[in-house]
Order: structure tokens, then C-alpha cells, then sequence
């Protein structure tokens, strides 16, 4: 079984989540996807663009949101322990969550970094449920 099911989105830094909000919505025809606060104070702005399931999280500088690229994963817990948070480390791999994190509501994930340095985010993936 693969690890990673799709590119689920691609984090933007914007200096304005509501600029950059009508930006993508009203001048390139993204649809909305999300735009909730995910605890107090952090807004997670998510856009789609027309023909597409990517979506693009719209975080601003400093967000304590991971500017990540998102992708899923069949079993975020398999794919943690095969990363390093088990027994099969592979190298230059860097968990930035001890544990997958697991919250009412939204997919199991976890945080980390590829032998690159570049930020990736696992998100247990809805479409592989019952697969």
C-alpha cells in the first residue's frame, strides 16, 4: 500500500488573509473551501481552484500553522512510525510532532520535514476510507 494517496494543499504566505482571500475567489474564480479559526486567534483560509481538488491554505507570516505542502495518507499512524516515530527512522527526516495529532473533527496528522528541509503535513485522507 502507498504512503501518500494525493496532494491534498499547498500552503501561500499572504500578508492579508482577507486581500488575498478576495484575490483568489473574486479575480482567479477559486471557490472557498474553508475559512475557520482552528483555535483562538489562528485562521485557516483554504481556496480551490476551478477544476481542481488542491486546494491553497492562504496562512499569513508567523501563522503557527505549518506553510507546508499537505498530502494523504491511508493511516497517519503508519506513516508516523515509518518516518521516525517508531522503530523505522528513516534519515534526514524531522517529526516536528512527537505523536500524530488526533482532534475532534478532523483528521488524524502530523508535521514534518523531508532530508530537504521542506515542510510537509500528513493528513489521514478521507478518500481512502473503507479501501
Amino acid at each position: 500500500m502507498a504512503m501518500t494517496t494525493r496532494v491534498l494543499s499547498v500552503a501561500l504566505p499572504v500578508a492579508d488573509q482577507d486581500a488575498a482571500l478576495a484575490f483568489y475567489t473574486g479575480v482567479l474564480g477559486c471557490r472557498l473551501r474553508h475559512d475557520v479559526e482552528v483555535w483562538p486567534g489562528v485562521r485557516m483560509v483554504e481556496v480551490v481552484p476551478p477544476g481542481s481538488d488542491v486546494g491553497l491554505v492562504l496562512l499569513p507570516p508567523g501563522s503557527p500553522l505549518p506553510m507546508a505542502v499537505r498530502l494523504g495518507t491511508p493511516d497517519a499512524g503508519a506513516a508516523h512510525a515509518r518516518l521516525g516515530g517508531g522503530t523505522a527512522d528513516v534519515e534526514g527526516v524531522v517529526l516536528h510532532n512527537e505523536e500524530v495529532l488526533r482532534w475532534e473533527g478532523v483528521p488524524a496528522m502530523f508535521h514534518f520535514s523531508d532530508p530537504d528541509g521542506n515542510d510537509l503535513v500528513y493528513l489521514e485522507d478521507p478518500a481512502t476510507e473503507g479501501e
